[in-house]
């Protein structure tokens, strides 16, 4: 197909671009599978004017500003990028201050007197006087050193040199200490390699552990213990939010003036008010649980009350599914909505308001096609109707109203900035013309508002103290207080955090909604999914994603990918206090034991918690052992080994709640491979100690099979860590995410286990039953491994 012989053409020409400047051969292919940092660099590239290629230490460096450059600075990236070429700019450190120093500067002009002097440019430290400098280290920590030999720690070390002269060249420096310390200790020996024994601790006298027992055990940080620490109280708000630039070199500082303020906490009574606003377009995923803990999470810690808000301002994606759901979802996680709202209670308002915006000269009626906006504002054009007369935007906007305008020939524009740094003050679009019914709002309404226009009025509105959203949303805080600015209005505060990624599946709506609408999944509750929904139906509890969430904190880092096993170990943690012990088969091999009578059946007592009390009759449930037992067919070997455990011809193992059992035969297929059966005795004095214990399950009479179960068996849905950065990510799908056991045998006493319950199936993992399950046939889904054996090759 020509469009994949195209993209495989733009992946050659980008990676012998990116081999011309320098950057080794694996560090190019990983950068070319990222889009972001291959247009970054890219872009770096054409800025410095190195296409034809450059030093590696150059390239490295141009390497760095495409994947660390502040984003509140990208106007000033070509200089940066001029300062390496001409190597004014040539260590990390130099980079490293120059980032610092625009991340304070952000888009304003600077003085570059100023810029060289935190960058260290021109500064020339000379190889003496790093010798120098080492040597006078070192002969500070000459003791320590001579200790501690070639266990010392070479990075505090460096420390001490840098901190001296912050701008020498870091290859040069531990030249320097390298040479130093064989000059100092001699050649390293075999015992500089050896591991130093750790100091077992002394117990202390027994009049001192009574003393540490009464003692106050070291106490958490503030932090730890509230997270929400870090937010202003409501009557705070009169600060500057932010300071939006304009291209004639003007700066707005945004902040509430102190009669709107008063006029705030008089109707909230000084109350922290937050909002969830979810688009009720698809199911909510697990990113959504961070953004609930934050939200409600702050309103309950303050006494306040945070918004459930419907954000349906677009009536051909919304549902009254994702809508119920929605609502599911947040009780299920354990909050409580303060009131539930929808955008569309306050049309008439945001209408008013866009008519006010339009007299005061901060709006107008453009009839630019969605192709001409996007080309206007790649060239920084203004529309050729941005300057009618108020009057006429004002007809217009009302002839839009009321249906006289067809769809898609007129839109309403705020008037923002056109030349701006900031692409979200390009003249956004405040109403768009839909001859569509409203799910919430009926037919009354033709034109509907834009999130950029509706959002921050509607969080004015409902005098909301705390607006809080993730970074993506942040280059668009320039454009919510402008907006709220124009009007007049009160302008909560805003803050935002770093998204929730997570390792091994997607997260944006549009790929789940190709994942469900494509049948790739069993639909928007699929247990591979990080859909709420999916978690709740694998058997994940609402306590385990809260306490997941916590643990990761609300941070603005926005570079990290959170391995899923972190989360598992929460689920786990959670699941090991509240999932009772059973027992279930995956892959029955039959063992008869010959020495045990044919028609006897006995019932054993099997515990249901490990540390159960033998008085408890509650903490244990009846186990049938006759003379027919299945145990795992992996568990079974032909040739025994000294670090196998399982059942081999001629071996003992014990059946774990039962008896010791010695395999005496097998029988096989007519292929002489395939077992069909295992034949043993079993030794009722229980005086045989084997080391192997497996699981089992009985036939609870003779010739009747055990209960037969279907197992599903859920894995990481993806193969790669970050599927999202892919360019077929639908080709990374892991094929065995999802593996179904369709004749698996339980013990009896899951029989009358129901939707929703869940269990700890001894050596196999956490289980829950699923809402497929039949009276005739129950379905158990496993939410998580005993433990995390992915890192080691395991599923």
């Amino acid at each position: 197909m020509p469009g994949k012989e195209d993209g495989g053409s733009d992946k050659e020409k980008n990676l012998e671009l990116f081999l011309k400047v320098g950057l080794d051969e694996r560090t190019a292919k990983n950068t070319i599978a990222n889009n972001k940092v291959t247009a970054n660099l890219t872009a770096v590239i054409h800025e410095a004017a190195v296409t034809d290629g450059c030093s590696r230490t150059v390239g490295n460096l141009l390497y760095t500003v495409a994947t660390k450059h502040p984003a509140n600075a990208l106007v000033h990236r070509p200089t940066l990028v001029q300062y390496i070429v001409s190597s004014k700019i040539k260590t990390p450190a130099q980079l490293e201050a120059a980032f610092s120093f625009f991340a304070t500067t952000g888009p304003e002009n600077f003085k570059l007197s100023e810029f060289e002097e935190a960058c260290g440019v021109g500064v020339e430290v000379s190889e003496e006087e790093i010798k120098q400098t080492v040597n006078e280290v070192f002969e500070e920590n000459k003791t320590a050193i001579l200790e501690q030999r070639y266990r010392t720690n070479v990075g505090d070390l460096f420390a001490h040199v840098r901190k001296r002269h912050p701008w020498a060249d870091p290859k040069i420096v531990k030249q320097f200490i390298d040479a130093k310390l064989r000059e100092l200790l001699g050649e390293r020996t075999a015992a500089d390699d050896e591991k130093v024994p750790k100091k077992k601790k002394e117990k202390p006298a027994k009049v001192e552990e009574k003393a540490i027992a009464v003692s106050t055990p070291e106490q958490p940080s503030e932090e730890v213990l509230n997270p929400f620490l870090i937010f202003p109280q409501p009557e705070e708000n009169t600060k500057v939010h932010t300071s939006v630039f304009f291209s004639d070199g003007s700066i707005l500082r945004c902040c509430n003036t102190k009669e709107l303020l008063e006029k705030h906490l008089s109707v909230t009574g000084g109350k922290v008010l937050t909002r969830f606003p979810p688009e009720p377009n698809g199911y909510l995923h697990i990113g959504h649980a961070k953004a609930m803990f934050i939200d409600f999470g702050l309103a309950k810690e303050r006494g306040g009350g945070c918004y459930l808000r419907f954000d349906d301002t677009n009536p051909e994606a919304e549902k009254k599914e994702y809508i119920d759901h929605i609502q599911e979802i947040v009780k299920w996680m354990g909050w409580e909505p303060y009131k539930i709202t929808y955008t569309s209670d306050y049309f008439q308002d945001l209408y008013d308001l866009a008519v006010e915006l339009i007299r005061r000269g901060h709006a107008y009626v453009d009839h630019q096609t969605p192709d001409e906006i996007k080309e206007y504002r790649e060239k920084k054009m203004n529309s050729p109707w941005r300057d009618r007369p108020i009057a006429e935007s004002l007809k217009l906007f009302e002839d839009m109203r009321r249906g006289l305008i067809e769809e898609g020939k007129a839109t309403l524009r705020m008037k923002q900035d056109m030349q701006s740094d900031n692409f979200n003050m390009y003249d956004l679009i405040a109403y768009r013309i839909k001859f569509t019914p409203h799910p919430h709002a009926g037919d009354k309404w033709c034109i509907y508002p834009s999130y950029d226009y509706a959002h921050c009025i509607v969080d004015s509105l409902e005098n909301i103290t705390h607006s809080l959203c993730t970074l993506e949303f942040e280059t668009r805080r320039a454009s919510y207080y402008w907006l709220l600015h124009a009007l007049g209005i009160y302008q909560p505060y805003v803050w935002e955090y770093s998204r929730l990624n997570i390792s091994n599946t997607v997260m944006s709506k549009r790929k789940l909604n190709r994942l469900v609408t494509e049948k790739w999944v069993d639909g928007w509750d699929d247990p591979r999914l990080m859909t709420l929904a999916g978690l709740q139906r694998r058997g994940v509890t609402s306590t385990a994603i809260n306490a997941f969430v916590r643990g990761i904190g609300i941070t603005r880092s926005d570079c990290s990918m959170i391995h899923l096993s972190r989360l598992e170990y929460h689920i786990r943690e959670e699941l090991n206090k509240t999932a009772p012990r059973s027992i279930a088969v995956l892959h029955p091999l039959k063992v008869v034991i010959t020495n045990l009578e044919a028609k006897t059946t006995t019932d054993l007592e099997a515990r249901k918690w490990p540390d159960a009390q033998t008085d408890d009759a509650s903490a244990f449930y009846k186990v049938p052992f006759s003379n027919t037992v299945y145990i795992e067919r992996s568990d079974f070997r032909l040739k025994d080994s000294k670090d196998y455990f399982g059942l081999a011809p001629g071996k003992s193992v014990l059946l774990r709640y039962a008896f010791p059992i010695k395999c005496t035969d097998v029988i096989l297929a007519d292929d002489k491979e395939t077992i069909l059966e295992i034949r043993a005795e079993y030794d009722p004095t229980k005086k045989t100690k084997p080391k192997g214990v497996l699981h089992w399950v009985a036939e609870p009479s003779p010739g009747v099979d055990p209960l037969k179960v279907e197992i599903r068996l859920f894995d990481r849905l993806f193969l790669s860590e970050n599927p999202a950065e892919l360019d077929d990510w639908l080709a990374d799908l892991n094929p065995q995410s999802k593996v179904v056991i369709p004749d698996a045998y339980a013990v009896p006493s899951l029989r009358s286990a129901v939707v929703g319950d869940t269990f700890q199936f001894e050596r196999l993992g956490y289980f829950s039953v699923d809402k497929d399950s039949t009276p005739e046939k129950l379905v158990f889904n496993r939410t998580v491994t005993l433990r995390d054996s992915y890192h080691k090759g395991g599923k």
